[in-house]
């Protein structure tokens, strides 16, 4: 994090004020005295304000109940991104854990903590991320039993890992996925001579989205849900 960034998040000031405090020599960095608005802190480092040491502020862990046509990424010239939901004091610093598509809706979350989200997203993890399906045609039996199973994917020389799959209905299902491949829902419906045509994510490991959350609504993750993603 900026170190401008950081004292304004931490302090409450404005970053003009904050800069201006940089500039007269009031902030110092593990003992640089004259250190610069834009430098970039690190964990473990110590900065001080008129002589008293700033704490860094914990690590937050957010959930997002993202809409549809909203990106996840910290900057997109052409759409809004998750960031662009939270208000300007809580963005600084955070980084999405687990991508959505585009038209994609449901649990997203974000974190400052590096360490925590790699846990979360590392393949070795398997780590569950359950969505809900709607499809333009009926899912048979005989559908549901194949991605049980696993789905050889165009391009890829090994099938799907075993899915979870319940039917909602003619057109809908739950699908339970532990990996993560570029577009896979979609593409499993594909190999299935079908097509996905809404997409919501509900839950990833034990983390379920909050249903008093509408969408681009967010809360702080609980102690509880942040300890589900364990080291």
């Amino acid at each position: 994090m900026r170190l401008d960034y950081f004292l304004a998040h931490s302090t409450g000031l404005s970053r003009k004020d904050v800069k201006q405090l940089i500039s007269r020599g009031a902030v110092a960095v593990d003992g640089e005295a004259r250190p610069r608005a834009s430098t970039r802190l690190h964990p473990g480092q110590g900065v001080w304000l008129h002589g008293e040491p700033v704490q860094l502020p914990g690590h937050r862990y957010l959930m997002l109940h993202k809409p549809g046509g909203v990106v996840c990424s910290t900057d997109d010239p052409d759409h809004r991104t998750v960031l662009d939901l939270l208000p300007g004091a809580e963005r600084p610093g955070l980084h999405v854990a687990g991508r959505l598509d585009l038209d994609t809706t449901g649990l997203v979350l974000l974190t400052s903590d590096g360490q925590w989200s790699h846990r979360l997203t590392a393949p070795g993890r398997r780590c569950a991320k359950r969505y809900r399906v709607t499809c333009a045609d009926p899912v048979t039996e005989a559908d549901l039993r194949l991605l049980r199973e696993g789905i050889p994917l165009r391009g890829e020389d090994r099938p799907t890992l075993p899915a979870a799959a319940e039917s909602l209905g003619e057109r809908s299902l739950r699908l339970t996925l532990h990996e993560g491949r570029y577009h896979q829902v979609k593409r499993m419906l594909a190999a299935l001579g079908n097509k996905v045509v809404a997409l919501h994510r509900e839950q990833i490991g034990e983390i379920a989205l909050d249903p008093a959350l509408a969408p681009g609504q967010y809360r702080a993750l609980t102690d509880h849900e942040v300890a589900s993603i364990a080291p």
